[in-house]
């Protein structure tokens, strides 16, 4: 990797850290230059604006997400045990998230509904893929005899993904991951018996 592609990667990192801390709106070019070290010039050398930092620094931290959820997911192959293994990847989001500042998906989709079109399109492509792969598990799980044929695979992403974020919301605003814990017990039981 060459000294820019480091730089780039380095800003991308702090960027997507601060977005999802502060909001992407929250977020100035002062903050910015503080948090990445960088002079206006030294960023506006990789990104053309704010707005193209932004998108690539959610890019970013969507990669970081499907990063960690390939790796949940390695070595399982039974369409439950798949399905648990993205539930249980929350546990451990909300005390030790893989990027500051919670979940970016939600972060991002809560803020960019109305104020930042080109974002919330990003928002929506990276939920539709996270709602595809859970579709796709239980589909080949029912395909495999794994899962039952009656189930509609697009509503039960819905479900999971709705508790899921919401519990993250939950533990983030009041500081505690008995919401997320009452979520995943809740959600185990739910494959357990719907499944």
């Amino acid at each position: 990797m060459s000294k820019g592609e480091e730089t780039k990667a380095r800003i991308l990192q702090q960027a997507a850290e601060l977005f999802n801390q502060q909001g992407y709106a929250g977020s100035s070019m002062s903050d910015i230059m503080r948090v990445t070290g960088l002079q206006k010039g030294g960023i506006y050398n990789h990104f053309q604006s704010k707005d193209e930092l932004a998108l690539q620094a959610f890019d970013f931290a969507i990669a970081l997400i499907n990063q960690h959820t390939r790796a949940a997911l390695k070595n399982k192959h039974h369409a439950i045990e798949r399905l648990r293994a993205i539930i249980d990847l929350f546990r451990s989001h909300v005390d030790n998230p893989p990027i500051k500042g919670g979940c970016p998906l939600l972060n991002t989709a809560v803020e960019s509904d109305d104020a930042h079109p080109a974002l919330k399109e990003r928002a929506q492509q990276a939920m539709n893929s996270w709602r595809h792969l859970i579709c796709r598990i239980i589909e080949k799980g029912i395909k495999k005899g794994e899962i039952r044929s009656e189930v509609n695979a697009d509503e039960i992403a819905t479900i999971i993904i709705a508790m899921l974020e919401g519990a993250m919301m939950m533990s983030k605003l009041y500081e505690d991951s008995i919401h997320m814990q009452r979520t995943i017990n809740h959600l185990n039981q739910y494959i357990e018996s719907h499944l």
